[in-house]
């Protein structure tokens, strides 16, 4: 790996201009609102894109197209079901979450909300979810250490080992020093590379394919079945795929830029912009990983790395087609998708461990600088952790996000969800509606019932859970009338 090597120097420039922008944000961060929420002052563009960053990790640019490659379109239901419930979350919870957090304490953190919404005075719902956050975003930083790990020693030929801690170090670099501000603007920059590297992409393979009539007939020679949408599919199959959508409810990275929007009318034009952005990326990598069928089957001699880890079609295509400085802004792009996601996830760990363990019941007393250094000492032990469960090279970075998607999506997403919508949901029914989808996760992935994925199930039986739990209590009148006061406030303002 030589030093002049031009797709190295570019990793170097955009590292380092993350990681200043962490700096930028340092000096923006005064307290423990700033360092979790940004003091809530995003706006529409930077809360349209971040939450865009943030959900679409490394698996956008690596498990998705390889999927695609690997079986043709029947894989795109997956983007479809993301559409579909990325819509529905903007449309029904954004608005009402950033004002019911504000009217329930200010809410920093989801246990934060859970516990002044539902009036919890025993910590027992704070405790919970913030336990259920460490769990699954640690599995979840993981998978974005792999995605890291995985570009890192395919493109600069490093060891794995190596690799892991390379793909690490910015990341952690910037948000440990700048926090919630400085995820969020490097998000916005992040959000920008990836739409230009997934646009540009698909148009320069299919340009090096023949153009689309002959890429059409490429594919299709390699095995009709590819355009085929039902292809080995069954009802169970699309209903697991399209049921990806649902994990939006509860996602707490993605749940947190609705918090830190600087008013309810930015969510209106926010959900504009990122719908937007997030049907093009997801068009443009659905276009790469079928496009590359057609291109490593006109060139089988160049095939080798891709046949080896079809999770890799992305970055030989960008290896292969560009010149090597565009390479290296394309496989940047990866970089963003995997950095902005797990800058996020780690955020937010370190927000549950500070605002929901440390400063509730370690050190009430603890003054803003105090908690601000707490959440940055987090932020490298949960990614300590996550790094050690990465080391296994063969772990997959689909099959990492997907256990804790559903993870995330049955706990809390029934809860926030109807938190928001129904007044009389109780604190019993959120306790229940999180235990359940959390046990339910766990124990369908582990038997792998139905061949279903685990979300469906979790997130019909916290829902129900919440439901019939509620109905058995009622909820107290201060809990009505700030749910009465956060509606009218939200109806008036949207």
């Amino acid at each position: 790996m030589s030093v002049s090597n031009p797709t190295l120097i570019t990793f170097v420039i955009y590292i380092a201009a993350m990681v200043l922008i962490g700096f930028m944000a340092y000096r923006s961060t005064n307290n423990l609102s700033d360092y979790i929420l940004g003091g809530r002052s995003l706006g529409s563009v930077v809360t349209a894109l971040s939450a865009g960053a943030s959900d679409m990790s490394g698996w956008l640019l690596m498990g998705l197209p390889g999927a695609i490659y690997m079986s043709g379109l029947s894989e795109s239901w997956i983007a479809i079901g993301l559409i579909v419930g990325a819509y529905l979350n903007w449309l029904f919870v954004a608005g009402r979450l950033r004002v019911q957090t504000e009217h329930n304490g200010d809410a920093l953190t989801l246990p934060d909300y859970f516990s002044s919404r539902f009036e919890d005075k025993s910590g027992l719902l704070r405790i919970i979810s913030a336990v259920v956050i460490l769990v699954f975003f640690t599995i979840y930083c993981a998978s974005g250490i792999v995605a890291g790990a995985r570009l890192f020693e395919s493109t600069f030929g490093m060891s794995y080992e190596t690799a892991l801690w390379a793909g690490a170090a910015a990341t952690i670099a910037y948000t440990f020093v700048g926090g919630f501000l400085a995820v969020s603007w490097t998000d916005t920059v992040q959000a920008t590379l990836m739409i230009f590297a997934l646009i540009l992409t698909p148009i320069i393979v299919l340009l090096a394919t023949g153009g689309v009539d002959t890429t059409f007939l490429a594919i299709e020679a390699k095995n009709p079945d590819n355009f085929n949408m039902l292809k080995n599919t069954t009802f169970i199959g699309i209903i697991s795929l399209m049921g990806w959508g649902l994990g939006y409810f509860g996602q707490p990275h993605i749940l947190a830029r609705f918090m830190a929007a600087d008013s309810v009318k930015s969510i209106a034009n926010a959900r504009r912009i990122s719908m937007t952005w997030m049907i093009l990326c997801l068009g443009g990598t659905v276009a790469v990983g079928f496009f590359g069928i057609a291109y490593f089957s006109a060139h089988p001699e160049v095939a080798g790395p891709v046949n080896e880890n079809h999770e890799r079609v992305f970055i030989e295509l960008a290896k292969l087609l560009f010149n090597p400085w565009i390479a290296g802004v394309l496989l940047s792009a990866i970089l963003a998708a995997v950095m902005s996601t797990l800058s996020c996830q780690l955020l937010v760990c370190s927000s549950a461990l500070t605002e929901d363990f440390y400063k509730t019941f370690l050190r009430k007393t603890a003054s803003q600088v105090e908690l601000v250094w707490v959440g940055r000492l987090m932020v490298l032990l949960v990614a300590l952790i996550a790094i050690a469960m990465a080391a296994n090279p063969n772990n997959r970075v689909l099959g990492l996000v997907s256990y804790a998607w559903a993870g995330f999506g049955a706990a809390f997403g029934p809860v926030v969800l109807i938190s928001v919508i129904w007044k009389n949901m109780t604190r019993n029914g959120a306790l229940a509606g999180i235990l359940v989808g959390a046990i339910t996760v766990i124990v369908w992935k582990h038997f792998e019932l139905l061949g279903l994925y685990e979300i469906i199930p979790g997130f019909i039986f916290a829902s129900l859970a919440i439901f019939f739990v509620s109905k058995m209590g009622a909820p107290t009148a201060g809990m009505v009338e700030r749910f009465d006061a956060a509606e009218k406030d939200y109806n008036l303002n949207k």
